[in-house]
């Protein structure tokens, strides 16, 4: 760990974040792990995947 961190570390105890932003950020990271669930379970829909297209020579 490098001293930014623990001098980033020392100003967010020193000065914390308000609820608002901690319940954004838990929402956030919520949402991530809904979508990473959803894919894990059902996979990716292919219509979704991209698909190269080769130049016509």
């Amino acid at each position: 760990m490098t001293t930014t961190w623990l001098l980033r570390m020392a100003r967010w105890l020193r000065h914390p974040p308000s609820p608002q932003r901690v319940r954004l950020v838990l929402a956030v990271i919520g949402i991530c792990l809904v979508i990473f669930g959803f894919e894990a379970i059902w996979g990716w829909p292919d219509a979704l995947t991209p698909e190269r297209i080769r130049p016509q020579p």
